[in-house]
């Protein structure tokens, strides 16, 4: 490596300190609204409804377990193609940037698999195709997160991750509203939410993008595979934050998986399905409010141990709520609770996140195994919550367990040292 090259490298490398500008978050923004929407849209109407038309089950739980058992198998894909698809970016020498071609073609993968979800008449195949709509999920995000490590410095991504997260809440709720009044047919449910996907990412793609000089290091896989295992004890810090981001996620979606069939069996509401809404209404502004708010504030402090550490324990007292006061008001008010805690968490916990990096050379695959402790929680949160829901026969023991989980992840994330 020539002495010019190695120079390029390391600037590319080093923390940012550059604030990024309005229209880049603006369009980092954009991005993450039509993602979730593709994610999120399919994991809270379309899927469920598609495997019930395929399955005409006879119990609801039937329903939650083939859902469950499809989505842990898309699980289980996640946790290869998250690190594995950052690593691979942190290595890209493409004249087009480190992280465009993977945001680019992430993008391209996931709308088409779900096109060809919306085409699907069997179980496999949509098992199938799922497990590639949250392949090509993970190639997208594990690079579009690891843009913030790469331009954002230390003092805005509180409130640039923010932006991450509020956009999610947004997404639900346009999706739902989408493929329920104007797109009401399957394919066209996918399809809307797959050309939306496409559209909303171009502009974060027009921005530049770092570019890595060529290098003679020889890539191999087992370079790769080997770089996957961070070890905890070299790196408690990162340890500890990939640890409580596992248990805060786990009790979240185990606290909203499963919203409607508690409404319907736990509390038998006769207008579940319109109190849900009500219920995703509140949970949703409460996170857009706390992820902007929060996130910002974290950076004016320069801290996020305390914000994850509350955050991390109001989803563990709206879970207690819903466990122990099992009525339709307290839900109303756990949901705010809930939106509260998770949108800051959402926001901080980023943040706090590229800041216990082991290798500003491996952003991307660290993220990527980061991430993973979001994705997977959500993918078997279902299966899991049913498999509670019988065991136990009731829903208490379902809100005690993401209580637990919440206030493990808040204890979690006080061991972490490097950062405030």
């Amino acid at each position: 490596m020539n002495g010019a090259t190695g120079a390029t490298v390391v600037a590319v490398l080093v923390e940012p300190t550059r604030r990024v500008p309005g229209r880049w978050i603006a369009a980092f923004a954009t991005a993450w609204l039509g993602i979730w929407m593709a994610q999120l849209t399919p994991i809270q109407l379309l899927l469920p409804a598609q495997i019930d038309r395929r399955l005409h089950p006879e119990h609801w739980i039937d329903s939650v377990v083939a859902f469950g058992v499809i989505s842990g198998i898309a699980g289980a894909c996640a946790i290869v193609a998250y690190p594995l698809a950052g690593a691979l970016s942190d290595r890209t020498e493409s004249r087009f940037g480190r992280r465009r071609p993977w945001i680019a073609g992430g993008a391209v993968l996931f709308a088409a698999a779900l096109l060809l979800l919306g085409l699907q008449e069997t179980l496999v195949g949509i098992g199938v195709c799922w497990a590639l709509a949250l392949t090509g999920f993970c190639v997208l995000t594990a690079a579009l997160t690891a843009t913030i490590s790469d331009q954002v410095p230390v003092r805005q991504r509180g409130f640039v991750s923010g932006w991450l997260s509020a956009p999610q809440a947004v997404g639900t709720i346009l999706g739902l509203l989408l493929v329920t009044m104007l797109f009401t047919g399957q394919f066209a449910g996918y399809a809307v939410v797959a050309v939306l996907l496409l559209l909303l990412t171009i502009p974060f793609l027009l921005l530049p993008d770092a570019v890595l000089p060529a290098r003679r290091e020889r890539v191999t896989v087992r370079g790769v595979v080997e770089g996957l295992w961070i070890s905890p004890r070299e790196h408690p810090d990162f340890g500890w934050t990939l640890l409580s981001r596992v248990l805060v996620s786990f009790g979240n979606a185990l606290g909203t998986t499963l919203l409607l069939y508690f409404l319907m069996f736990g509390l038998g509401d006769a207008s579940a399905a319109d109190d849900l809404i009500l219920l995703t209404l509140v949970y949703m502004v409460f996170v857009i409010v706390a992820s902007i708010v929060f996130g910002r504030l974290s950076d004016v402090l320069n801290r996020r141990k305390l914000f994850v550490f509350v955050a991390a324990g109001l989803q563990g007292v709206a879970a207690v709520m819903l466990a122990f006061i099992p009525e339709l008001s307290a839900a109303m008010v756990a949901a705010g609770i809930l939106g509260l805690g998770y949108g800051a968490f959402l926001s901080v916990d980023q943040a706090l996140a590229t800041q216990v990096l082991p290798d500003p050379a491996t952003r991307g695959k660290d993220l990527g195994i980061m991430n993973i402790a979001t994705a997977v929680p959500q993918a078997v949160a279902p299966l899991l919550g049913a498999g509670v829901v019988a065991a136990v026969g009731g829903f208490q023991g379902l809100f005690v367990l993401a209580g637990l989980c919440a206030f493990a992840g808040a204890i979690a994330v006080e061991k972490v040292k490097a950062v405030r």
